[in-house]
Parts: C-alpha cells; structure tokens; sequence
C-alpha cells in the first residue's frame, strides 16, 4: 500500500492507497474518483506501517479494497460508511477531539 503523510494546522492528515488504484479513475453514478499521485502517491509500506499511520492520524483518506478492508479490520471505518466507488472502496476518517 501507499501512504502519504501531511502536517495540517488541523492535525495530520494521511492518504493512504492500494498500490494498482493510483492514477485511477472510478466513477459511480454522478460520483467520481480520481486517485492522483499528487495527493495520494507517497511511500510503498506494509499494513503495519498504515496501521500506524491511520492510528495517528487526524484525517485519513482511504483508497481501494485492501487498504479499506484493512481499516475495517483495525476498527478505524465502521464498514457501513464505506463507499463503493465504481470497482473499488473509498472511506474517509475524521478523529474529533
């Protein structure tokens, strides 16, 4: 998977990705998802690594069925707010404090 970490005045922001999604483009319905390398391309890690990542993260963007599956599996993303988004998984994680 790929991660990308970003300092934010709000706290880190993490984009976290399966490494065939990137530079795709999933559309479902009016929605459409562009994984670009600018906002999701970062370092090539293993699940521990964005385990980590998404345990400290503010904000956490989630892109593709592993990377998805996996937060799920961690209880990060409650399955019932993950987005089917053309062929793959979409899921978004906001920690208020």
């Amino acid at each position: 998977m790929i991660v990308k970490e970003r300092e934010t005045q709000e706290g880190l922001l993490v984009a976290v990705c399966d490494e065939d999604v990137l530079g795709e483009t999933f559309e479902e319905g009016e929605l459409s998802l562009t994984v670009t390398e600018e906002f999701y391309g970062g370092d090539t890690v293993d699940e521990g690594s964005v385990i980590d990542s998404l345990a400290r993260a503010t904000v956490a963007n989630i892109v593709g069925t592993r990377a998805v599956e996996l937060a799920i599996e961690e209880g990060f993303i409650d399955e019932a707010n993950v987005l089917e988004v053309g062929t793959t998984l979409h899921a978004q994680l906001l920690r208020m404090y």
